[in-house]
């Protein structure tokens, strides 16, 4: 493949150099579902409120999404439907780069030079591979996945990468074998660390609050709280969560598990500490009062700037093209760099 001087130029640019710039910062979210409070709390508010001080890249991970069977309709409704809740919760296109991930074809070159930089045995441990494949029909993809997930990150050289509990063994795996690569072939990825999300990063079911609230539950899972719920929804919802049989109103994950989320919830929206806001309900109906209060109050500015956007979807599309082509700017000199290491012509 012929290269432009400018890409030879940052190929050559020592790595160091390279990645001294304003920090950036990437996270991708597939459309797998509607998006839930625990997305909007652990994931889109701790962009939005980074987009000062790191230069974001943030897409739509739909080729994540098709890792197990899927219909295609749906997936491209919930494709726009995540694109326009990453702008109605405030991200924005003049701030951060926004776009969906097929959009920009290096992520699956790359991702196919990685999974010739892999092992069998090292994707064989992913939790997620064990717990979804391993049966017959299990897609290649789901297997191969995680070499994807690191060429999402790889190619916009973050510094660090913000993710939830479940991902954090991917990221890990990213680290791997960019170091490996790197030791193989040359100096050609930035190795990123990885960003632990803090309070509210796993918000719990409501009904099963030792598992996380999950946009992949079905439509109408009565303990998911989705980010387009009507307040009436979230009302109900938070109403049936289920608590426990004491009086009192205590933060202790542990042993406490659906008072403590609820807790988590309202510490994370306005800012205090679980354990401090426990001395302020005297009954579980006055938490989950609070609780829907300060979950309707947070979604109704995303709710109404959500309905603007779907009512321009030329607009939305015009955001992604450009997010793309900034994407394609940013990610085509290490892709470059990654082709010439291995000696690709």
């Amino acid at each position: 493949m012929a290269h432009s001087p400018l890409d030879i130029d940052e190929m050559r640019e020592p790595i160091e150099h390279r990645s001294v710039r304003r920090p950036r910062v990437l996270s991708g979210i597939a459309p797998s579902g509607s998006l839930t409070l625990g997305n909007y709390l652990g994931a889109l508010r701790r962009f939005v409120d980074g987009q000062p001080s790191h230069q974001g890249f943030f897409f739509v991970a739909d080729l994540h999404a098709t890792t197990i069977e899927h219909d295609p309709a749906r997936l491209r409704a919930l494709t726009w439907e995540t694109a326009r809740l990453f702008f109605a919760a405030g991200l924005d296109s003049e701030q951060s780069t926004v776009f969906v991930q097929s959009h920009v074809p290096a992520h699956v070159e790359l991702a196919y030079l990685l999974e010739s930089t892999a092992y069998v045995g090292e994707l064989s441990r992913m939790i997620q591979f064990k717990e979804k494949g391993g049966r017959p029909r299990t897609r290649a993809s789901l297997f191969t996945y995680p070499c994807l997930m690191a060429a999402d990150i790889l190619l916009y050289e973050p510094r660090s990468v913000p993710v939830g509990g479940d991902q954090d063994q991917h990221v890990e795996l990213c680290r791997d074998v960019a170091t490996r690569f790197n030791r193989q072939y040359g100096e050609t990825f930035v190795v990123p660390s990885l960003d632990k999300a803090g309070l509210a990063s796993r918000v719990a079911d409501l009904l099963d609050p030792r598992s996380k609230m999950s946009k992949s539950a079905p439509a109408g899972a009565p303990g998911v709280v989705r980010m387009l719920d009507t307040p009436d929804v979230i009302r109900r919802k938070i109403n049936r969560a289920v608590t426990d049989s004491h009086a009192e109103v205590r933060y202790d994950p542990v042993s406490r598990p659906g008072v403590s989320n609820l807790l988590d919830v309202i510490a994370v929206v306005s800012d205090r500490s679980p354990d401090d806001l426990a001395t302020d309900f005297a009954s579980y109906a006055d938490l989950k009062r609070s609780c829907i209060d300060h979950v309707v109050e947070l979604l109704a500015p995303v709710q109404r700037r959500y309905a603007e956007l779907a009512q321009d979807q030329g607009h939305l599309i015009s955001l992604l093209d450009a997010g793309a082509t900034q994407a394609v700017v940013a990610a085509g000199p290490v892709l470059a760099r990654a082709r010439d290491a291995v000696g690709l012509v």
